[in-house]
């Protein structure tokens, strides 16, 4: 049987989070801008939220089930729950927090590599650390499925990184059914095995990170990955390609076949920049204006009017790039995919 079936509707106050997802041994992010539904999910796995109806079965347990009137007590399902702000007991060491709903935590200090911080309270701990005595007590009892609520929206971005990383191998280490949400598609590509987008508690698309940016499924999915998404009209040329006129003007190009109505999009990182176009292999070439830049470690995110790019800091630099001025946006014709309105 699939480690975690998860099949329900679960009223909210603005909609109904209507669910049906099974996670095996892996680990599953479920992203979606604030309001979502995505912690509603994890509250009703959890029996912190009842269902109105479905099926929620940890292999051959069911611990909801509303048409056999099943619906077992939070305490006695064997879920380990990171709470978005880590919820440490401040007045307790690093031991006690790990150790206060039973179990022994020598091994998993030791595992999680806080021996060292056994007898520290909370408040003498780095982001990384909380993070690391969190899911500690979480895995304190052996529970057969671990929930993450946004684990990474409390660390600051100097620590996301490395800890990001660290948390991707202990996940893969633990081999447990792991269903983590966030509202940060980075953060879900890196963490998870697989990716489900919600929104307004239904699921858009679930796939591997990969499958979501390189065939996303509408252009809310497209948005969420990152992408610029362009809208126009598309025809197909003599050349072979398909030229889009775009709403806001220019024509672009793109190796995919469409007509009529449609959605181009591109991802930051496939646009590259220049004072002006250059004699290379790229069909497309905007001219557009710099609106803002925001540093991202050792690349950057240039908006302009019309799309957003990112290139690295040593280009930034060397264009001597600016808000106000004036650019060409070139990316390749296999670089603009095109979503089809129905």
């Amino acid at each position: 049987m699939v480690p975690l079936h998860l099949d329900f509707s679960l009223p909210l106050r603005a909609f109904d989070v209507e669910l049906a997802l099974d996670v095996d041994a892996e680990t599953v992010a479920l992203v979606g801008p604030s309001g979502a539904g995505k912690t509603s999910v994890l509250r009703a796995v959890a029996g912190l939220a009842r269902p109105a109806r479905g099926r929620i079965a940890c292999a051959e347990d069911v611990w909801f089930d509303s048409a056999r009137g099943v619906d077992v007590r939070p305490e006695d399902r064997s879920v380990g729950y990171v709470f978005q702000e880590y919820a440490l007991f401040p007045h307790l060491t690093v031991e006690q927090n790990v150790t206060f709903g039973g179990g022994r935590g020598d091994r998993l200090l030791w595992r999680l590599r806080i021996e060292h911080l056994a007898k520290t309270k909370p408040g003498e701990l780095s982001g990384g650390e909380r993070q690391r005595v969190a899911i500690a007590r979480a895995l304190a009892r052996s529970p057969r499925v671990l929930l993450l609520d946004e684990p990474m929206a409390a660390l600051d971005p100097h620590t996301r990184g490395a800890v990001r990383a660290e948390l991707h191998d202990l996940l893969r280490e633990l081999a447990l059914p792991a269903l983590l949400v966030t509202h940060d598609f980075e953060d879900a590509a890196a963490l998870a095995d697989r990716v489900g987008v919600l929104a307004d508690g239904k699921l858009r698309q679930v796939g591997t990170p990969a499958d979501l940016l390189g065939a996303p499924a509408d252009p809310f999915v497209a948005r969420l990955a990152g992408a610029n998404v362009l809208s126009g009209v598309a025809a197909r040329t003599a050349n072979g390609l398909t030229g889009v006129l775009l709403d806001a003007g220019p024509t672009i190009f793109a190796a995919d076949p469409g007509s009529g109505r449609t959605d181009v999009v591109v991802y930051p990182w496939d646009v590259s920049l220049a004072h002006e176009a250059p004699d290379d292999s790229a069909l497309n070439h905007v001219r557009d204006e710099i609106v803002s830049l925001t540093p991202l470690g050792n690349r950057a995110r240039v908006r302009l009017k019309l799309l957003t790019a990112e290139v690295t800091t040593a280009s930034l630099e060397r264009l001597r790039l600016q808000p106000g001025d004036r650019v060409v946006a070139s990316f390749k014709a296999t670089q603009a995919r095109l979503l089809s309105r129905t």
